[in-house]
């Protein structure tokens, strides 16, 4: 099925579909060896290059979910960590996070090659919903406080948002659809209850489950399918 060259590229991996399109514009791409322009399609078996360079037709979209541990970063080269989470991936070309965890933060980290799906999983215009189980040093805040999340508070000059915020044993669950930096421990920290560990449980349709830290697995065509349908895209 021919496709747009912008989201041709940007599946190939050569880059996001913003830049796909400006490298399109800038007319450094042609197609069987004419100029593309934005709006054509590339078909099964034309070529494709790059500033004369082939580019090679896209991978088979591939979904990893990893139980990220505490300690890693999600980062593929950082000078100042040791441990990232690609040390405990597969090698996969243009394997890229969906939306990351801090350092100190656990759980469910979805990997694809899929460009176009981890842009729409992680932009807030979305809405995707992601669920973290939050424990604090405090114990379990009390509804009132939690309501007040759901609110909305503010926190250095930013509104952050809990869709739902409910107790739970040594803290609470929060369900949360914006993706703000830190967002969680900040929520917390204003109530008064600072985060003591944070693990996401689920993001869209797909849970952490029974998966062990450190382990990864890769979603079957049927999770895939369902995960794209939830930000309006197709799996190709």
């Amino acid at each position: 099925m021919a496709e747009r060259v912008q989201k041709y590229l940007a599946r190939a991996g050569v880059a996001s579909r913003r830049k796909a399109e400006a490298l399109v514009r800038a007319g450094r791409v042609t197609i069987d060896g004419r100029v593309a322009r934005l709006g054509d399609r590339v078909a099964p078996g034309q070529a494709v290059a790059l500033d004369g360079k082939p580019v090679a037709p896209p991978a088979a979209p591939v979904v990893l979910l990893l139980n990220k541990p505490r300690g890693y970063a999600t980062t593929r080269r950082d000078p100042h960590i040791t441990r990232t989470v690609y040390d405990l991936l597969p090698e996969i070309p243009g394997l890229i996070p969906v939306g990351r965890l801090d350092k100190d933060s656990e759980g469910l980290l979805l990997f694809t090659n899929w460009g176009e799906l981890a842009h729409r999983l992680a932009h807030p215009r979305f809405g995707v919903a992601k669920v973290y189980r939050v424990y604090t040093r405090k114990g379990t805040p009390p509804p009132a406080a939690l309501r007040r999340l759901e609110k909305g508070i503010l926190d250095q000059g930013e509104r952050l948002v809990a869709q739902k915020a409910r107790p739970a044993p040594r803290g609470a669950v929060l369900t949360l659809t914006e993706g703000k930096k830190r967002e969680v421990r900040r929520m917390m920290r204003a109530l008064g209850y600072p985060v003591e560990r944070l693990v996401r449980v689920k993001q869209g349709p797909v849970r952490l489950g029974g998966l062990k830290p450190g382990r990864w697995r890769r979603l079957s065509e049927k999770e895939v399918a369902e995960l794209a349908r939830t930000v309006g895209l197709e799996v190709p």
